[in-house]
């Protein structure tokens, strides 16, 4: 028996020696490995514009305290814009390529895309696109370019917006699985999904609104950048007059139709480079990162700390896709205590969550800009809580693709009453005081802990309105009357006063420097997430490392993992919401 001991307790020595070596060598080739060196860009080269794996606006830093590792990405973007900014003075650069782009970018995030691209082109530089299709957003991008290649067997798409919005009340009586919804007395249409099984009138008026001044913004570039009419796009989308390659063509949608072959040839043209030679290309994202980490003479003190708030809020420590607490408020006190940070730029992309942790980051925001401006840059997203925590900068920008306002709250309490009674199970309570036992999901909603949860929901709406009121200088009737859960695009939005100027992030940059009359300065992002162990072995992404997350999405695929995910998040919500609680899927 003591041999079998000695034996076991060796083989265990050596599984743990192995496993210890096996974590170390990740552990040394991720931070080594990390980010990976940055390579020359050579001369005559042409950047590959693939805007594939840029989800955020922000790629993210990432201090893992146990192991004194410090982390930032280079793949936000932020970072997509400032290298195509750079290309323009880049001698090495020649031209910018769009070669069957697929991003999954917000229009807001394109337009800003589209505005840096046009930017570039008037250095005298190219920008050429090619696709094998083309979707409606992938050419809202893609027609910025100079000239414009279709595959000869290829589609394109293009027929105007439409949205979706799941309703669930019939699922609801199926299979007894009930949301009770607490909300403020006027507002409606928000909630929607959980109380009615079709779209009211008053919301589908909102959200015809809505996507008019969406398509109407796209339009007008799209119209500017390939000089065609509004109307006649118009006609275009309404009679599907693109769908087709020789269609496309001969209403200027596209300038070529021609196979990928001689879209290449056309650019080793341009670099006068032989047709049977290879020219010089460097990924976005590699020139991105050459950009950001190669030293600038840049010796200016002023700077102007950019802080983003992208993703659902929520308690906690947060992430580049959540909203966090810790993060947030930690970021906006560093800035605010930093002598040589002059002003804020405040980068929202939110559809708002928990009213608790939004008003937080509102109170934190308050005592910041006592010291020194916060400017508002609102991306595709900032919404209920999102403008709750905008409100109150001293200027607001938002695109005028924006989605932003959806000024409301509301509660969410699943309740499985009906189908515990279906599969004959019963719940008895016993309490030492009337209101001990609180909400139970296996008991009806009763009229006393509703009236509970009204009183904080009314609460939480009159300060939220009221923190409108102040920001804005309006009225508490004024805000009101543009609340009650309602959603603004940008442009609607600035003429009604919940937003002061139309522009993106380098528009608000330039107002902010401006309000601190500095000219030579240089930005600082924030916030820097901590992380921990169990964080860094699930960045190296060994299979039996994977969240249980990626094995659904592997196993069920994107599409329908979303879906999974709204489910998800309707179930996650704790307290009182300043939120969207619906999704919009616009097409």
């Amino acid at each position: 028996m003591k041999f079998l001991g000695n034996v076991l307790a060796t083989v265990v020595g050596l599984f743990v020696f192995f496993m210890i070596l096996f974590f170390g060598m990740l552990f040394v080739a991720t931070i080594f490995g990390g980010d990976g060196e940055t390579s020359d860009v050579k001369k005559n080269s042409v950047i590959e514009l693939d805007l594939s794996e840029v989800k955020t606006d922000y790629a993210g830093k990432f201090n893992f305290e146990e192991f004194d590792y410090y982390e930032t990405k280079h793949d936000g973007l932020s970072d997509v814009i400032n290298a195509i900014n750079a290309a323009k003075t880049d001698e090495n650069i020649k031209g910018i390529s769009i070669l069957n782009d697929n991003s999954s970018l917000g229009m807001a995030q394109i337009k800003a895309v589209r505005k840096a691209l046009n930017d570039f082109k008037k250095s005298g530089k190219f920008v050429m696109a090619y696709a094998n299709n083309y979707s409606q957003k992938e050419y809202y991008l893609n027609s910025v370019a100079n000239t414009i290649y279709l595959n000869p067997v290829g589609e394109m798409e293009f027929k105007g917006l439409s949205s979706e919005i799941m309703f669930f009340k019939d699922f609801q009586e199926k299979y007894g699985i009930k949301m009770e919804v607490i909300r403020h007395g006027k507002f409606k249409s928000a909630v929607e999904p959980f109380l009615e099984n079709k779209m009211s009138d008053a919301n589908r008026e909102q959200m015809s609104t809505l996507l008019n001044s969406l398509w109407n913004s796209t339009l007008l570039d799209i119209s500017k950048s390939r000089n065609i009419p509004v109307t006649k796009l118009n006609q275009i989308a309404d009679g599907l007059l693109a769908r087709t390659p020789a269609m496309a063509k001969s209403t200027k949608m596209v300038d070529v139709i021609a196979y990928e072959d001689v879209y290449h040839d056309a650019i080793r043209k341009v670099l006068k480079v032989e047709k049977e030679e290879d020219y010089n290309t460097v990924s976005i994202l590699e020139y991105a990162k050459n950009v950001a980490t190669t030293t600038k003479d840049n010796s200016a003190k002023d700077k102007i700390a950019i802080i983003y708030a992208q993703g659902e809020i929520g308690s906690g420590e947060g992430d580049v896709n959540l909203v966090g607490e810790g993060s947030m408020r930690r970021a906006l006190q560093d800035a605010r205590k930093d002598k040589n940070i002059k002003a804020i730029v405040l980068r929202i992309d939110s559809p708002g969550g928990s009213a608790l942790t939004s008003d937080l980051i509102w109170r934190e925001l308050e005592l910041t800009k006592k010291v020194k401006p916060v400017v508002v840059s609102m991306g595709n997203l900032a919404a209920s809580g999102g403008y709750y925590i905008a409100c109150n900068a001293n200027t607001i920008f938002a695109e005028k693709n924006t989605i932003t306002g959806s000024i409301g709250v509301f509660g969410i309490l699943p309740n499985l009453t009906k189908v515990t009674s279906n599969l004959g199970i019963n719940v008895e309570q016993v309490s030492t005081n009337e209101n001990a036992a609180g909400y139970s999901i296996f008991k009806p909603l009763d009229d006393n802990y509703r009236a509970f949860v009204q009183e904080s929901v009314e609460t939480i709406y009159s300060t939220f309105v009221n923190r409108v009121a102040k920001g804005r200088k309006m009225t508490f009737a004024q805000v009101d009357s543009i609340a009650q859960g309602r959603v603004w695009t940008g442009a609607d939005a600035l003429k009604i006063g919940l937003v002061d100027k139309i522009g993106g992030m380098d528009d608000a940059i330039k107002f902010a420097a401006d309000l601190v009359k500095t000219k030579e300065y240089k930005t600082q992002n924030f916030p820097e997430y901590n992380k921990s162990f169990e964080d860094l072995l699930g960045k190296l992404g060994v299979p039996f490392m994977k969240t249980k997350e990626s094995f659904i999405k592997e196993e069920v695929g994107e599409e329908n993992y979303k879906v999974i995910e709204q489910i998800r998040k309707v179930q996650a919500k704790r307290g009182v919401q300043a939120s969207m609680p619906f999704e919009m899927t616009i097409r």
